[in-house]
């Protein structure tokens, strides 16, 4: 136990300091992760006046355990469909901001004369923006339903999967002490494949596997198995030579398209909250006052470089993706901070021992200072804007709001544009599929079978690795032949024949390249033979009626697994309905209010509230359990927990929200304590005004607001329940509940003639 009382101690010192400020922090209304730095400060060697952490080494596995875990979560909030939904505005923002930055980093690294390492490194810190800052920014300020906010959130999405996949290029980058475009390329492109491979064999496997054990599955085996899941392919990761983070990402977001993900959420994030506060506490642990007073140059110098350098460029992505002058300066000033991933990336550079000792402390301090100034960010943009929206010239201003209205999305039917995607979406997830089974049966099937011989061993072989990949290979051949875009291009133009069989042809030669791979060792024959019977086999593969089946069932599977939450969503009424998207690039978007329990306006009408006239604002929908009523009319009352939908501007949304919020907290019951309830008995004397009496009469409920819960008659001790219509007799004991000031009335008026008092 001895060798365990360090790490408890350390432990328990660093709980309590994150405890304490914390508090502190959420009193001054603050971010919690800057707590989280404080704290890891106060605890920290770096701080003489408390108690210091002595084994930094297990607090450091501790946050790398952290960051397994906050990845894990942020997979579970993330959704591959969700990336696909954001739209052209977020992705031609995001990339244009994160190329800016990471340029900007390097180039004030560069200044500086840091090494080169540092210099990537500083600029894949200060390409993030906090997504946990800025959630917390908009709630704190009322903004979530203004329309930049939606904007926003969908750049955050996009930056946290390209953060994922900037870790894996910088950690690839850090082994292989190799920048050459060659490394780079075959990076991104082994990426890709286990991204794919990952993806559509969890989400094929992981949901059949949850919905045969469901009923075996309580809270506790949910979450064991759910860290199993996140654990092996932390591990896995590992092994293919990924980060342990870019595996707990990978994870989370297969099991965020299943059913069971927003359970899996709730009971994770105790977890993630303790190991997610210890690896903040851990990077407060690293700030150094000394190094942050001798490099205050640069300090100052990244914080103007993050506040200027997201302002300028995330303004110009957003102008760049059409959207108004005003929401593009929105959008810029509220990404103006460095978060999470700056911690992360540094974590990482330090534990590849490739940066510098003075980097992480001089991010951490920088994140700081762009944190606490995100939020008068935020409040400068529209100024900002009033300012710039005067001085600009008249010629400019008319050609940013052509630009903005140029581009807005046409709805036009590209039948070349649809097959095209689709054909390629294709041939790459079966082409990674084929590849991925052909090497598992290569490695693991093949050296099992030539136990009974070199020549009936590979025959067997290659007979067991094409049956394995055949079903992946018709579908790469067969998909979309039939489909509309190709038959409409089919009858549209004879011109459209030829490229149509050179696209089908092209899909033939890629299998054939498959097979001949395979059997390319079988027979020391020529090529033209092995090629000869390569083009027999896949022959086959097209005509066979089992295989045709074989490859349906398995797309059937995939995608029912993959709609499988969506599905539930469109049952339960929780689905946002399909022009929630249009309405989010014009004037007018739609956001969800939820009618909290204590809310004045639960048990009215809409009539009543009339909504409309007040604020401004149209209820679209009523969200009630698993029923939703569209277009609610006048009549219909709103109940607690109802999800309202309601369409309005910026400015209509932000005052329904403000009232919205006002009128549930209006009326919150201060003298809570004293409306508990008491039981207390009363002894029925010959005196009492309530002998000969019922209880009904007696007006105990309805006048004193108590209730009569059971009566012990005379003679009998047993306690039974009461009969308001027969009389009270003397010596009857009356087991009574309610208020104790409402009690002491009853006491006190049983004393009067109950012919005095009205009954």
């Amino acid at each position: 136990m001895s060798h365990l009382a360090p790490l408890i101690s350390d432990l328990a010192l660093i709980l309590l300091c994150a405890g304490i400020i914390t508090l502190i922090f959420k009193k001054l209304k603050q971010p919690l992760v800057l707590g989280y730095i404080v704290a890891g400060f106060v605890a920290s060697p770096h701080f003489s006046l408390t108690p210091s952490v002595t084994d930094v080494a297990n607090i450091q596995t501790w946050s790398d355990i952290g960051v397994i875990f906050l990845l894990f979560a942020l997979g579970l909030e993330f959704s591959f469909k969700k990336l696909v939904k954001v739209g052209g505005p977020a992705v031609i923002s995001a990339c244009t901001i994160i190329f800016c930055m990471i340029l900007v980093g390097m180039c004030t690294g560069w200044l500086f004369g840091w090494k080169r390492m540092d210099c990537i490194y500083l600029g894949g810190m200060l390409a993030m923006s906090s997504t946990t800052i800025i959630y917390k920014a908009f709630d704190d300020l009322g903004l979530r339903q203004q329309r930049f906010a939606g904007l926003v959130l969908s750049i955050l999405i996009l930056e946290d999967i390209l953060a994922i996949v900037l870790m894996v290029m910088l950690s690839t980058m850090a082994v292989s002490k190799n920048f050459e475009g060659g490394e780079m390329v075959y990076s991104i492109l082994k990426l890709v494949f286990f991204l794919i491979l990952w993806f559509v064999v969890g989400i094929y496997l992981i949901p059949l596997f949850l919905k045969r054990v469901r009923r075996l599955m309580s809270d506790e085996t949910l979450l064991i198995v759910s860290l199993a899941l996140c654990f092996g392919m932390v591990v896995l990761a590992a092994k293919v030579g990924f980060s342990p983070a870019f595996g707990a990402f990978i994870m989370g977001s297969i099991l965020s398209e299943t059913i069971e993900s927003e359970h899996i959420v709730k009971l994770v994030s105790p977890v993630k909250d303790l190991f997610g506060a210890i690896f903040f506490v851990s990077v407060g642990m690293m700030v150094d006052p000394g190094m942050i007073v001798e490099y205050i140059g640069p300090i100052i110098a990244l914080v103007i470089a993050v506040l200027l350098g997201q302002t300028i460029f995330g303004t110009a992505g957003v102008l760049l993706s059409g959207q108004p002058l005003k929401t593009a300066m929105q959008c810029g000033f509220s990404l103006t901070q460095i978060g999470e991933f700056a911690f992360i990336i540094a974590s990482l550079g330090v534990s590849l021992q490739v940066t510098s000792h003075f980097l992480y402390p001089i991010v951490v301090a920088v994140s700081v200072i762009t944190t606490f100034l995100t939020p008068y960010m935020i409040r400068l943009a529209v100024p900002a804007y009033q300012v710039a929206d005067k001085y600009i010239p008249a010629r400019w201003r008319h050609l940013l709001e052509r630009y903005s209205s140029g581009v807005q999305p046409v709805n036009h039917s590209n039948n070349w544009k649809k097959l095209l995607t689709a054909i390629v979406r294709i041939v790459l997830v079966y082409a990674v599929l084929a590849i991925a089974v052909t090497a598992l049966c290569l490695h693991l099937i093949v050296p099992l079978v030539m136990q009974l011989g070199d020549f009936w061993g590979r025959l067997l072989g290659a007979v067991i690795t094409i049956g394995a990949v055949a079903p992946f290979l018709r579908a790469l051949i067969m998909k979309k032949n039939h489909s509309e875009e190709f038959r409409a291009l089919w009858r549209d133009s004879r011109f459209n024949h030829a490229p149509l069989i050179s696209v089908i042809l092209l899909r033939i030669v890629i299998a054939i390249s498959f097979v001949v791979y395979i059997i390319k060792d079988l027979y020391q024959a020529s090529v033209a033979l092995v090629v000869a019977i390569a083009i027999v086999v896949v022959t086959g593969m097209i005509v066979s009626r089992f295989l045709k089946k074989q490859s349906i069932v398995l797309e059937r599977t995939f995608v029912q697994n993959l709609r499988s939450k969506d599905m539930r969503q469109e049952f339960l009424g929780e689905k946002r309905p399909e022009y929630a998207g249009s309405l989010l690039d014009r004037d007018i978007h739609l956001s969800d209010f939820v009618i909290p329990a204590d809310s004045l306006w639960a048990g009215r009408t809409l009539r009543e509230l009339d909504l409309g006239k007040k604020y401004g604002v149209h209820v679209a929908s009523i969200i009630r359990g698993t029923h939703r009523i569209n277009i609610p009319g006048g009549d219909n009352r709103l109940y607690p927990c109802d999800t309202i939908q309601v369409i309005g501007t910026d400015e209509q949304l932000s005052q329904f929200a403000a009232q919205a919020e006002k009128v549930s907290t209006a009326c919150m019951d201060d003298d809570f304590e004293k409306r508990e309830m008491q039981l207390k008995q009363f002894v029925v004397d010959k005196s009492s005004p309530f002998v000969g009496h019922t209880i009904l009469e007696c007006g105990i409920r309805n006048q004193f607001h108590c209730l009569v819960v059971g009566i012990e008659s005379a003679g009998d001790v047993s306690l039974h329940a009461p009969d308001v219509h027969i009389p009270l007799q003397a010596g009857d004991v009356m087991w009574v509940v309610g208020e104790e000031t409402n009690l002491q009335g009853l006491c006190q008026w049983k004393e009067h003639d109950l012919a005095k008092e009205p009954v």
